[in-house]
């Protein structure tokens, strides 16, 4: 009995060393590493869309290449999250070929580094890594009243929900709208509409093909029936005549 106390008191000594120990060592650094947009959304959540379209148009890779470069000024990303992205139309991003979906994304990407402050100050339009927006194509308008921040692209008003990350290099809002710029979305760039197979009739024409072929038949069938009525008629008269 007296050796099973020793050994469970010895055993408890043990325990109470080990966790003194471990609780006296401090936590490993977290390495800092290289500026990461995707990874800055994933940490963030709701954007899982957006991180998408980053991935599929390679932008993720030449924005994380920018910020990480010594001669970069920063950059600017509005993130639309993944309510923004439903919102929108069924089929929209479906509807645009590679390259719309890379300019799309760069409408979104400012090539210097904007502080919240700063917004109260911008000439309109901004510039965006889609383009100038003073060509009418990609232009991206700022207004600014107290602590509300809206921004219009001549097809949809959005407002600045709030900041998502912010370091010497990069600055990340949240937007509630996709920013649909121009150029792809305005009236003017909507394409037109397929014409119909076999092309437009004019008025006053005859419909042609099978539609003609039925008319015709029709008429021949009429005809037909009418002969042997006819026929039949006489071969009764020549009968009662007869006899």
């Amino acid at each position: 009995m007296a050796t099973s106390r020793i050994f469970m008191s010895s055993n408890l000594f043990i325990f109470f060393l080990v966790m003194a120990t471990t609780n006296g060592q401090a936590p490993a650094p977290t390495p800092s590493g290289p500026t990461n947009i995707t990874a800055v959304l994933e940490k963030a959540g709701q954007y899982t869309m957006f991180i998408r379209l980053l991935k599929s148009t390679q932008a993720a890779d030449q924005i994380n290449t920018q910020l990480n470069s010594s001669s970069s000024q920063g950059l600017t990303v509005f993130a639309p999250t993944d309510n923004a992205f439903s919102s929108l139309k069924s089929g929209t991003l479906n509807s645009l070929s590679d390259q719309q979906k890379v300019q799309l994304v760069q409408f979104h990407v400012l090539p210097t580094l904007l502080t919240m402050p700063q917004f109260q100050t911008v000439s309109n339009p901004l510039r965006t890594q889609a383009g100038d927006g003073q060509n009418g194509k990609f232009p991206l308008n700022i207004t600014s009243s107290g602590n509300q921040v809206n921004i219009t692209t001549g097809v949809v008003s959005a407002t600045v929900a709030n900041s998502v990350y912010s370091d010497k290099q990069l600055a990340v809002y949240q937007v509630d709208q996709v920013l649909l710029p121009l150029a792809m979305f305005g009236s003017s760039s909507a394409p037109a509409p397929a014409p119909e197979k076999g092309g437009l009739v004019s008025k006053g024409s005859a419909p042609s093909g099978d539609d003609g072929g039925d008319s015709t038949d029709s008429s021949d069938t009429e005809r037909i029936r009418y002969g042997l009525i006819s026929t039949t008629m006489a071969a009764i008269a020549a009968y009662f005549l007869w006899i």
